[in-house]
C-alpha cells in the first residue's frame, strides 16, 4: 500500500505541475501558454505572405503539440480574435454574439508582418529545445519586446491555482513602458473590446477586481438600447438573463429583440405604465448588465508559478527590452565585423596578388600555410587572426569574380560597414533612449483603431439588489400543515416580501428564528408571531414572555425588545426549563392566573395589566407575579394585527 500511495503521490506531482506550467498559465516572457506559441512558431515557419486554410496550419502545429487538432484550432480562432499577430479571412466567430466560428477547412489565416517586429525568433537570441518527438525544435519562449500578457490577457485553471489576466489597452500599455524606461510614474487599467463602462477603483494593479457595466441609451423613456456589452458577456447571454429576470418578476420588460451584426443593438421595450428610469437600476441589479470581475495575475516565471502585479510585470518588460535590444545590437555588431574581415581580406587577397602563391603549392596544407605567409605583411590591416574558415572563403572567389574585382564597389561597402558598426556602438551606450525610440515606431505601425480605448472608465456606484426588488411575493402561514414560506399555497397571507428580506418566526414553545424569507418552512402549528427583522421594524415590537417554572409552579412575566441576532439560529425567550404559557406583542393587554387550590387559600384568581411591570434586556429573567401555584392562565383577546397570530 505504502508503494501504491509513493507512485500516486509522485504521479500528481508530475501531472500538477505539467498543468501548471506547460498548459494554463501563460510564461511571463513571451506572455503565451504553449499551444500559442507552437501555433506562432508554426506560422513564422511557414510564412510567405499568403492566407493558408486553418486547417493545414493546425495539422503542422500537431508537430510541436502532443494534444488533439480540437484545442489547436479553439487556441488559433481565440489568438486570431485579439487581432495582434494573426491575419483573419471567413467566419472567425462574432465577439458580441458569441457565434462560433466555423469549421477549419473553411476559414483562413496568416502571419502579421508586425509579429516578427515584436518577437525575436533569432535562435542567437531567443533559446530553443528539441520538440516532444525530437524531429524538430521549438522556441522555449520568444523574446518578446512588449509585455504581451497585459495586452492578449488570460485565463486558465490549474491544480490548485489559477489565472485571470484582464486584456489591455496596448497603446497604454507602451506608454506606460516608455514611462517607466524614464523613470516616471505610470498606471494601467483593463481595456475590453466589447467595450462597456468599467469601474476600477478596487483592481488593485490587476490583484483585485471590476465592475463592469453595458453601455446604454436611455434618451426614450419607453425604449433602452444596449449599444456595448460588458466584459464577460455575450448577447446571447445577456439577453437570456434579462428574460430570465423578467421571467421572475424582477424587471419589468414588453419585449427583448437583438439586432447585433458588427455593432452591438439590443432593443429592450417596456410595459404600459413602467418608464426607463424605473427599469435600469433592476437591469444592473439582476441581470448581466453589470458585473463584477475577479482578477488575478499568475504567470510562470523563472519555471515557478508567480503572482505579480501590473507594475512589476511592466518594470519587468522594461528591463527585458533593453536586455533584447542590447543582444540584437551585439548579435548585429558581430556579424558586420565579420563581415568587414572578409571584406579586407578580400581586398587583400586580390588587391596584393596573394593568390599567386598558391599556384606552385601541391597540398591542401601548403595552400593554406601560402595563404596565410602571404597576410603577414598585411597582419595590422586586419581585424582579427585569420582561420582556416577564411582561407576556404578566400579559395571559393571564382577566377572570374578576381579578374573583375571592384575596389571602389568594396570601398563603398566598408564604408557603409564601419557608418553602422559606429551607430551601433553610439546605441549600445544610450540603451534606454533606443528603447523608448523603439516603442515609438512600433506605436507607429499600429493601426489607429487598435489602439484607441473601446472601455470607458468611470465611478460605479453599486445597485443594492435588495433596494431595488419590490415586496410583491406573498409569504403564507398554514396553520393546520404548520408550514411558513413563499410558496405555501393554502392558509393566510401575512405580508409581501422579498426573496432578501430578513423575517423574524416565534414558534408556540417561546422558541423564535430570523433568517432569509423561507421558501417552505415547518415552524409548527399556533406560531405566534411573524415579521420583519430589520432593525427599525423590531425596534417597534416589544415582547411579552409569560412562562412558569414546572417545579414551584410560579409564574413569572419578561417584557423585551429583539436587539441582535445571529440568523438561523434558535433562542428561547424563557430561561432553560421553563414552560411558556403565553407570548403577547400587544403594548398592553390584561391577563387572568387562575391559582391551584388549597384548603387555606381564599383568593383562586387574580387579574394584572401587561404594562404593570417594566422593560428589561432579552437575556434577563422574569418577574415573578404572585408567590402562589398557578393552574392555568387566562388573557384578554383582541383582533391580532398583522403578523400576529394569537
Amino acid at each position: 500500500m505504502a508503494y501504491v500511495k509513493n507512485l500516486f503521490d509522485q504521479n500528481f506531482i508530475q501531472y500538477a505541475s505539467y498543468v501548471i506550467r506547460d498548459r494554463a498559465i501563460p510564461e511571463i516572457t513571451d506572455g503565451l501558454k504553449p499551444v500559442q506559441r507552437r501555433i506562432i512558431h508554426t506560422l513564422i515557419k511557414n510564412d510567405d505572405g499568403r492566407f493558408t486554410k486553418v486547417a493545414n496550419v493546425v495539422g503542422k502545429v500537431m508537430a510541436y503539440h502532443p494534444h488533439g487538432d480540437a484545442s489547436i484550432y479553439t487556441a488559433l480562432v481565440n489568438l486570431a480574435n485579439k487581432e495582434l499577430f494573426i491575419d483573419k479571412q471567413g467566419n472567425f466567430g462574432n465577439l458580441f454574439t458569441g457565434d462560433g466560428a466555423s469549421a477549419p477547412r473553411y476559414i483562413e489565416c496568416r502571419l502579421r508582418p508586425i509579429t516578427k517586429d515584436i518577437l525575436n525568433t533569432n535562435p542567437n537570441i531567443t533559446p530553443y529545445v528539441e520538440t516532444y518527438d525530437s524531429r524538430d525544435v521549438e522556441p522555449v519562449a520568444f523574446s518578446a519586446k512588449l509585455p504581451l500578457i497585459l495586452i492578449l490577457g488570460a485565463e486558465g485553471i490549474a491544480v490548485g491555482m489559477s489565472t485571470n489576466i484582464l486584456s489591455h489597452n496596448i497603446h497604454e500599455v507602451i506608454d506606460a513602458e516608455k514611462k517607466c524606461l524614464r523613470g516616471e510614474k505610470f498606471q494601467l487599467y483593463p481595456d475590453f473590446p466589447t467595450g462597456g463602462l468599467m469601474d476600477v477603483s478596487d483592481y488593485q494593479d490587476g490583484l483585485g477586481k471590476i465592475i463592469t457595466r453595458a453601455k446604454m441609451d436611455t434618451s426614450d423613456e419607453k425604449k433602452i438600447v444596449i449599444t456595448q456589452l460588458p466584459y464577460g458577456s455575450t448577447t446571447e447571454s445577456l439577453c437570456d438573463s434579462v428574460e430570465k429576470a423578467a421571467k421572475n418578476g424582477k424587471v419589468k420588460i414588453a419585449s427583448i429583440q437583438d439586432y447585433t451584426s458588427d455593432q452591438v443593438n439590443i432593443e429592450i421595450k417596456l410595459q404600459r405604465g413602467v418608464y426607463t428610469k424605473d427599469v435600469v437600476d433592476a437591469l444592473y441589479a439582476f441581470t448581466e448588465c453589470e458585473q463584477t470581475v475577479y482578477c488575478n495575475l499568475l504567470v510562470i516565471k523563472d519555471n515557478m508559478p508567480v503572482q505579480m502585479t501590473c507594475t512589476q510585470v511592466i518594470e519587468y518588460h522594461s528591463k527585458q527590452l533593453v536586455g533584447i535590444l542590447k543582444k540584437e545590437l551585439e548579435f548585429e555588431k558581430a556579424e558586420l565585423m565579420n563581415k568587414l574581415h572578409l571584406r579586407t581580406l578580400e581586398r587583400i587577397f586580390v588587391e596584393e596578388r596573394i593568390y599567386k602563391k598558391i599556384e606552385t603549392q601541391k597540398t591542401e596544407e601548403g595552400v593554406i600555410k601560402a595563404v596565410k605567409n602571404g597576410f603577414i605583411p598585411f597582419k595590422k590591416e586586419l581585424i582579427r587572426d585569420i582561420t582556416d574558415e577564411d582561407v576556404d572563403h578566400l579559395l571559393k572567389i571564382p577566377i572570374r569574380r578576381i579578374s573583375l574585382y571592384d575596389m571602389s564597389k568594396n570601398k563603398a561597402e566598408v564604408e557603409a560597414i564601419n557608418a553602422r558598426i559606429k551607430e551601433i556602438n553610439k546605441l549600445l551606450k544610450h540603451l534606454v533612449e533606443y528603447a523608448i525610440s523603439w516603442l515609438e515606431g512600433i506605436e507607429k505601425k499600429l493601426n489607429a483603431e487598435s489602439v484607441s480605448r473601446r472601455t470607458q472608465i468611470t465611478n460605479i456606484k453599486t445597485v443594492d439588489v435588495k433596494a431595488v426588488t419590490k415586496r410583491d411575493i406573498p409569504l403564507r402561514y398554514d396553520e393546520k400543515s404548520g408550514y411558513l414560506g413563499m410558496e405555501v399555497s393554502g392558509g393566510v397571507e401575512l405580508f409581501k416580501v422579498t426573496p432578501y428580506d430578513k423575517v423574524l418566526y416565534v414558534r408556540k414553545s417561546g422558541i423564535f428564528s430570523v433568517s432569509e424569507s423561507p421558501k417552505k418552512l415547518f415552524v409548527g402549528p399556533e406560531m405566534k408571531f411573524c415579521g420583519f427583522a430589520d432593525k427599525e421594524s423590531l425596534s417597534k415590537v416589544l415582547f411579552t414572555i409569560i412562562y412558569r417554572e414546572p417545579e414551584t409552579q410560579y409564574v413569572y412575566i419578561k417584557r423585551c425588545k429583539i436587539t441582535a441576532f445571529i440568523m438561523n439560529r434558535d433562542y428561547f425567550f424563557a430561561p432553560d426549563g421553563m414552560e411558556v404559557l403565553h407570548i403577547d406583542t400587544r403594548k398592553d393587554f390584561s391577563f387572568t392566573l387562575n391559582y391551584v387550590k388549597k384548603p387555606k387559600l381564599k383568593i383562586l384568581q387574580e387579574n394584572f395589566k401587561a404594562s404593570a411591570y417594566e422593560e428589561k434586556s432579552l437575556k434577563a429573567k422574569g418577574v415573578r407575579i404572585a408567590a402562589k401555584e398557578v393552574q392555568t392562565i387566562s388573557v384578554q383577546s383582541e383582533k391580532p394585527k398583522n403578523g400576529e397570530l394569537f
